[in-house]
């Protein structure tokens, strides 16, 4: 029985190694088939993981964007209203002056010019922090994945506190120069205005477009034409301008500003300014519009699509509406105002766009 066997192995041999060879091949290439499909589906859940992470980084880091818009908007409100002072101005018409008229027309360009400032500079305060803080989230994203394995971050907390003092430009000169540029384009557009002629509404809307026209088209005689500009200074005045003594991470604050600088002169940049002053100019008309209603008595009109186009108030009962929209615009508590342009959806996905590029970069810029 046994030599029969081995007699059958024999003249099968070539036979049986090919199918030993076969099964051990099958048996092979499945255990390397599995090994390979068990990396992929770690590599997808670890990249899934990596981006879920990433996404709840970024989410957690916009909600740290709005909160710090709020909490600079009682700053940003004082600055101006320090700047533009109508109070003292409104003290002392109630001690009927000789001068009465002039302090009016004083008022006027004052109470103009500190609202319009006001919207201005909210909706840079709005843009510049987004930029900033989802390029410091960006590197910080980087930071938190890669200082693991002893690596210098990227953003110490020195560059990250240095870099974001910045914002003061806005508070400061930037603003100043600001109010100069506003309040020449007031006057040339609302000093000729009587305090007695009435404006509508939409006449109201249409020396606004005028005045922000001069503005933003740098016709107001301003030397710094360009928007960003009052966000942030020029490169020569920035910490560069120290010709010796810089330390490491002065050297990487600066490459930082040069970024942020780079970013807020993008086309990408300006569109999202442009829309967020056009959002911003609506939502002050909404508010003004308000004042403009007609008269209880006249009910039937007040349903016509055109009823703020004829009622008209005279432009000394505009002035004092004008001169306390300023507390509604720089509200640390979230209002109409702020909210639209928080929930704009071009400063969201700009926003997005600015994390992305800095939280997959593998080193700060050169």
């Amino acid at each position: 029985m046994l030599s029969s066997t081995w007699n059958f192995i024999k003249r099968h041999k070539r036979k049986f190694i090919f199918a030993g060879v076969f099964v051990g091949g099958v048996y092979v290439l499945g255990k390397y088939a599995q090994r390979k499909l068990q990396e992929m589906q770690e590599r997808e859940a670890a990249e899934y993981i990596a981006q879920a992470r990433r996404q709840f980084h970024f989410e957690s880091n916009q909600r740290t964007c709005n909160m710090t818009v709020l909490s600079m908007l009682p700053t940003l409100r004082e600055a101006i209203i320090h700047h533009l002072n109508s109070e003292s101005l409104t003290a002392l018409l109630k001690t009927k002056p000789a001068n009465k008229l002039e302090i009016w027309e004083d008022l006027k360009i004052i109470s103009f010019t500190r609202s319009i400032v006001a919207v201005y500079s909210t909706c840079m305060l709005v843009v510049l922090l987004r930029v900033q803080l989802n390029i410091i989230g960006g590197y910080l994203y980087l930071d938190n994945s890669v200082t693991k394995n002893g690596t210098t971050p990227l953003a110490p907390p020195d560059v990250q506190q240095q870099y974001l003092s910045s914002i003061q430009h806005l508070l400061g000169e930037g603003l100043i120069e600001l109010i100069t540029v506003v309040k020449k384009a007031v006057q040339e557009v609302l000093g000729p205005v009587s305090l007695k002629q009435s404006l509508s509404l939409q006449e109201l809307e249409q020396q606004l477009n005028q005045i922000r026209q001069l503005v933003e088209e740098g016709c107001a005689s301003s030397k710094h034409k360009s928007l960003s500009w009052y966000m942030m200074p020029d490169e020569e005045n920035t910490l560069a301008s120290q010709a010796c003594g810089l330390t490491e991470n002065d050297v990487t604050t600066i490459k930082l500003l040069n970024e942020t600088r780079d970013m807020l002169e993008s086309p990408d940049f300006t569109t999202v300014l442009r829309t967020c002053l056009s959002r911003g100019f609506i939502r002050f008309l909404d508010n003004m519009s308000e004042f403009f209603r007609p008269p209880q008595g006249e009910s039937n009109s007040s349903s016509t699509p055109d009823r703020l186009s004829y009622v008209s108030l005279p432009l000394a009962k505009i002035i004092p509406i004008i001169n306390g929209q300023i507390h509604s615009i720089c509200s640390e508590i979230p209002s109409h105002f702020v909210q639209d342009l928080l929930l704009i959806d071009q400063v969201k996905e700009f926003a997005a766009n600015v994390y992305e590029t800095f939280s997959t970069s593998q080193e700060l810029p050169k």
